[in-house]
């Protein structure tokens, strides 16, 4: 992937995009042996040598994972209690890195993991309101009235929660399974829109996020994110 040679530099911590900016106009800055001195230049970290005032500049790898979480795992970075984080599923080798957003503890599916944080904004923050599909088993039935109310919104705990979509409604023995397709992300969203109707949440996986879907990952099991996967999700 390229990118600018002065973010590189500020994600290499030499400091602002702007203090790396007077660097490179200033002539200090090389690019596989030859000065570069007028902004905008790309690079592409994996292949290019870069050196400041002669000396050799890298940033840390930049990992997008995609792993299927089971239920039963937490998903923050240290745990006082010593409780199954989602990153144990990863190798002990990896660089740090840091979920995309959470997962409920009992909530299976997709997470994305990744030492990116502008990748990480761009894919949690309210104003982008990235697509987040999930599929839900649910006690009782749900009637068409439950349904257009998940649509308009339902209030919880002072918040007025909505889904973009519901689809797939079909009975599962003595419960209804469904699809959700939500583009906010607030705090254990699905079960609280879903108990505010009277059908409180007895499964709940996430498929998909942006056009990232869970495929044929098996809970536990985890893939990297093609380039062409991460563009897709950026360009949302």
């Amino acid at each position: 992937m390229l990118v600018r040679l002065q973010k590189f530099l500020a994600e290499a911590g030499l400091g602002s995009r702007r203090h790396c900016e007077t660097l490179i106009t200033a002539g200090q800055v090389n690019v596989n042996g030859q000065p570069v001195i007028a902004l905008g230049l790309k690079i592409d970290p994996g292949n290019d040598r870069v050196t400041v005032a002669g000396k050799p500049v890298s940033v840390e790898q930049k990992l997008y994972i995609a792993l299927n979480k089971p239920a039963g795992y937490i998903c923050t970075s240290n745990d006082p209690q010593s409780r199954r984080r989602a990153l144990d599923l990863l190798p002990a080798n990896f660089p740090r890195l840091y979920t995309v957003g959470r997962l409920d503890v009992n909530t299976e599916g997709l997470l994305l993991l990744t030492n990116d944080g502008t990748f990480s904004l761009r894919l949690t923050h309210p104003r982008y309101k990235m697509p987040k599909t999930y599929r839900a088993e649910v006690a009782g039935t749900l009637a068409d009235n439950q349904i257009a109310q998940l649509l308009r919104g339902v209030r919880s705990e002072g918040e007025l929660l909505h889904a973009e979509k519901v689809f797939g409604v079909q009975p599962v023995g003595a419960n209804t399974e469904l699809q959700l397709v939500l583009r906010e992300g607030k705090k254990r969203q699905v079960r609280r829109m879903l108990a505010a109707v009277g059908c409180p949440v007895r499964r709940l996986v996430r498929l998909s996020v942006g056009k990232i879907s869970l495929g044929s990952l098996k809970p536990g099991q985890w893939r990297y994110l093609t380039n062409e996967e991460v563009h897709s999700l950026i360009a949302d």
